[in-house]
């Protein structure tokens, strides 16, 4: 039976309490709801359900997770018979038996699944990311477990395909909460749907994002479902329409479009980490709209330093007011940016007694927003009062910037504006704060005049993390909607920190403590003391002889394929890091075939690692497997658009089958990242002259003449671009005398479009510049050939007489006449230079160029006697009779 509508509202109204925890409160607060008990609707249920979002509201998890809802849904007891590997079933199917086994209201019993899920889900948010940390039981109501418990979790949240960042603790609790959601998503939509409980979907999304957070890399099969179910809560809650229609009368003042613009961020969110940037900018671009923000950066003059006293141009992040809803003209002021010390040390703005640099610069009066002038509708976002959903916007443009500008000292200056409009608001969310402040610690570390701050602050930073103030309360808001690192990240980015400043010494404790073996390997080799790492892992390994994470750290440092052979022993043969270190240990020792394989088995377990996918085509590539090699440089470009390493190798694979104009697309690709390399652009303009592009095949000739210093010549190109120069030129020739070769679409009677006389002009001025380029450094004798055929194309005979006789000179020497190759192509380009002696002797009448080519011949043909026998030699001959006939003609007409 379906709900009636006032049980609906009311289950709608606990789906938003649940929302509204990680929410920022409302600003005036609203008054509380009445309580359940006056509500005729609220049954047992219902009271279970109150119960339990009221513990979630106060910040009492383990409470929440200890009620009596929890024992309603699970029972008194998990069964302790129950062995570890089949506990998710077990939870699965108590789950599956409470939804379907309990009367008709499935959406009110499925929101109660949903709220116990949560509050474990929000357990292990506030003790893996936001803190303070504190101290939970190995899982309510699951008497058995402890360290067993916590191994089972591990390996199903690395079942993923993926490792975990570090050591994180109570992992048990999202896998219990992930385990809920899933099924009771999966009852609903197996019944009627989740249209009764639309955020469900919300708040897998949540976990599934905050799982891929914890791991050390992509994971395909998260990627799969978080696809579902993001698709799914846009749908649901994508613009404020739907908001508004399915919660109607229970929002308050602009909580719409603050859930409006939540989800989109967290959706962009979403793309951000699994790459996909054009994605990430229309959903934080919608976030913004919903937020009514627009923002552009600007400049304005200030100082940044204490001892500065001339302002210089500084940039500062421009927010329009009039799309800034609900703000006054008051709040707009920004005594931040004016010269009041108070100010300054009261919000922390200004600076310290480690680095004289600005936190935020100070802005000339002039730069000051006054509300009491006249406004144009834009203000400087440091000097207006953002709202949290605002400030959150501003955050997310910081990692657009990350994903797509290169990653050097100017992209942390790309982000300065966005971090300093945050850091100059008087009050921001715990969460948006820190991560301010951790962009600005990044950074600042790689600045020598700030880099000590940076220091400091994130061991600040770190601190804060384990201090009972602010509660959980405070820190939970947009949790999910901030980039925000977890416990086991932030830490291992302190240790990197430490180890930049040369403390290496306090870099091995947080390393240590996390279990991050691999950093700490680093570590003991930069002391030069590999044997200490070696016997931390043998020791360690001692303990807990079945982590797979620990059998590679060692390979890694021992180089022995035992230790990774063990991994996947260990790991039931899903170590997907084992795999790829046996994959690159048979592709070193030559066995491209069994490294294909174990690529091959490694991506099937996690295909979202372009790396993989690279190496994969590389090792099939060394086994002949032409195919597999290409499908997997593609996939490696589909998940990494930037590899031009791997966009050159679909290249050549397609030039190597003949496609060329595939191989021109994939060229164009690789050589927007790989510039400097003469070879990449040489095999481009091969294939580019193939596909009848000879625009960009000169062009990327003139490029590896650039970057080999005119020292790479490619001359079978230079001469396929002779020819078809001689062929345009042919054309025009021919197309001037008569028509009767074109139809009325300018194609040849064969078919062929006709070249366009200006662009024939243009290939043949570039030609000439690279013929100039090349003779300089390189004047090699078939380039003299190819030069004067230009010249001769260009109508300049004596130019080309000059070019051949240079090329007939440059095959001149002792080797000459006993070397029947060279002769030949010394025959064949003396016959040429006769030739055009004798057209520039017919144009102009003189006998010069007549008797230089007479006694060229009579010499070449006496002192190459021993080539007789050969075609060019009778060839000479008879040019030389020719030339003879053509002197006494002349001499006679003369007379």
């Amino acid at each position: 039976m379906a709900e009636s509508a006032p049980q609906l509202d009311l289950l709608r109204h606990f789906e938003l309490r649940l929302l509204r925890c990680t929410l920022p409160p409302p600003s005036p607060p609203p008054p509380p709801p009445p309580p359940p008990q006056s509500s005729p609707y609220i049954d047992d249920l219902h009271r279970l359900i109150d119960g339990i979002i009221s513990a979630i509201e106060a910040g009492r998890y383990v409470e929440a997770l200890s009620s009596e809802s929890v024992r309603a849904v699970l029972g008194v007891n998990l069964v302790e018979s129950v062995e570890e590997a089949e506990l998710g079933e077990e939870i699965e199917r108590i789950v599956e038996e409470y939804l379907v086994g309990g009367g008709d209201d499935v959406s009110g019993r499925a929101v109660l699944v949903m709220s116990i899920a949560v509050a474990a889900l929000l357990a292990f948010v506030q003790c893996n990311v936001t803190g303070p940390i504190v101290e939970l039981p190995t899982f309510p109501l699951l008497t058995k477990g402890g360290m067993g418990c916590e191994a089972w979790a591990r390996e199903q949240l690395m079942s993923a395909g993926a490792e975990l960042l570090g050591k994180f603790s109570y992992l048990q609790y999202i896998v219990f909460a992930k385990i809920m959601l899933m099924k009771t998503k999966d009852v609903l939509f197996g019944r009627n749907g989740v249209d009764g409980v639309r955020s469900i979907s919300w708040w897998l999304v949540r976990l599934l994002l905050l799982q891929q957070r914890i791991l050390n890399e992509r994971s395909s099969s998260l990627f799969d479902l978080l696809q579902v179910s993001i698709a799914e809560s846009l749908h649901h809650f994508g613009d404020m329409e739907r908001v508004a229609s399915y919660w109607r009368s229970q929002l308050h003042t602009e909580e719409a479009l603050n859930i409006v613009s939540l989800l989109q961020l967290e959706a962009g969110l979403v793309d951000y980490a699994f790459g996909r940037v054009v994605s990430a900018r229309q959903h934080i671009e919608s976030a913004e709209v919903a937020a009514g923000i627009k923002l552009l950066v600007s400049g304005a003059l200030g100082v940044r330093t204490v001892h500065q006293l001339v302002p210089k141009a500084q940039r500062v992040l421009v927010a329009n007011r009039s799309s800034l809803n609900g703000l006054s003209a008051g709040s707009l002021v920004s005594t931040s940016l004016r010269a009041d010390a108070t100010i300054v040390e009261e919000n922390n703005f200004g600076t310290d007694e480690t680095s004289d640099v600005l936190r935020v610069p100070r802005f000339s009066e002039e730069a000051v927003y006054d509300p009491n002038k006249e406004s144009t509708g834009d203000d400087y976002a440091a000097a207006v009062s953002l709202k949290p959903t605002q400030q959150a916007v501003v955050a997310a443009q910081c990692l657009l910037i990350e994903k797509s500008t290169a990653q050097d000292e100017l992209q942390r200056w790309d982000m300065a504006p966005y971090i300093e409009a945050i850091d100059s608001q008087k009050s921001s969310p715990f969460i948006i704060r820190c991560f301010s402040d951790i962009l600005r610690i990044r950074w600042e570390s790689t600045r020598g005049r700030t880099k000590q701050r940076a220091l400091l602050m994130m061991g600040k930073l770190v601190e804060d993390l384990f201090h009972p103030k602010p509660e959980v309360l405070r820190r939970i808001h947009f949790c999910f909607g901030v980039h925000i690192p977890a416990v086991p990240a932030l830490r291992k980015e302190h240790g990197e920190l430490l180890v930049r400043n040369g403390l290496i010494g306090e870099a091995l404790k947080i390393f240590e403590d996390l279990e991050l073996w691999d950093n700490l390997i680093y570590c003991y080799r930069l002391l030069e003391k590999k044997s200490a790492a070696v016997e931390l892992i043998k020791t360690r390994l001692s303990e807990v002889p079945n982590d797979p994470r620990l059998w590679c750290s060692l390979g890694d440092v021992t180089n022995d394929d035992a230790c990774y052979e063990k991994a996947l022993a260990v790991s039931n043969n899903r170590s997907v890091r084992a795999k790829r270190s046996l994959a690159r240990s048979a592709y070193n020792r030559g066995d491209y075939e069994t490294s294909k394989l174990l690529w091959e088995s490694a991506m099937a377990l996690n295909s979202l690692y372009p790396d993989g996918w690279f190496a994969m085509g590389a090792a099939a590539l060394k086994a002949r497997d032409m195919e597999k090699a290409l499908d997997s440089f593609t996939r490696a470009v589909q998940l990494d658009p930037e590899s031009g390493e791997a966009w050159n190798n679909i290249a050549c694979l397609h030039m190597v089958k003949k496609r060329s104009k595939e191989a021109v697309i994939a060229f164009k690709e690789a050589l927007k990242f790989k510039r400097n390399s003469w070879q990449m652009w040489e095999n481009y303009g091969r294939m580019a002259a193939d596909v009848g592009n000879f625009a960009q095949a000169m062009e990327a000739m003139q490029m590896v003449l650039d970057l080999s210093k005119n020292r790479r010549v490619d001359l079978e190109l230079m001469e396929i671009f002779v020819i078809e120069m001689e062929r345009r030129a042919s054309f025009q020739v021919s197309s001037s005398s008569t028509t009767d070769g074109l139809d009325c679409n300018g194609q040849t009677c064969s078919g062929y479009e006709a070249p366009a006389p200006r662009e024939t002009k243009q290939l043949m001025e570039t030609l000439g510049k690279i013929f100039q380029l090349i003779i300089r450094s390189n004047p090699e004798g078939d380039v003299w050939g190819l030069y004067a055929r230009w010249h001769r194309m260009k109508g300049d005979l004596t130019m080309c007489s000059e070019a051949l006789l240079k090329q007939v000179r440059s095959y001149q020497g002792s080797e000459l006449w006993k070397d029947a190759d060279r002769f030949k192509k010394f025959a064949r380009a003396s016959l040429d230079l006769c030739k055009v002696y004798m057209e520039i002797s017919s144009s102009t009448g003189s006998l010069r160029e007549l008797l230089a080519a007479e006694m060229h011949l009579r010499n070449t043909i006496r002192q190459a006697e021993i080539f007789s026998d050969t075609e060019e030699f009778k060839a000479l001959e008879v040019s030389l009779d020719d030339v003879r006939s053509r002197r006494l003609a002349n001499s006679e007409a003369r007379a």
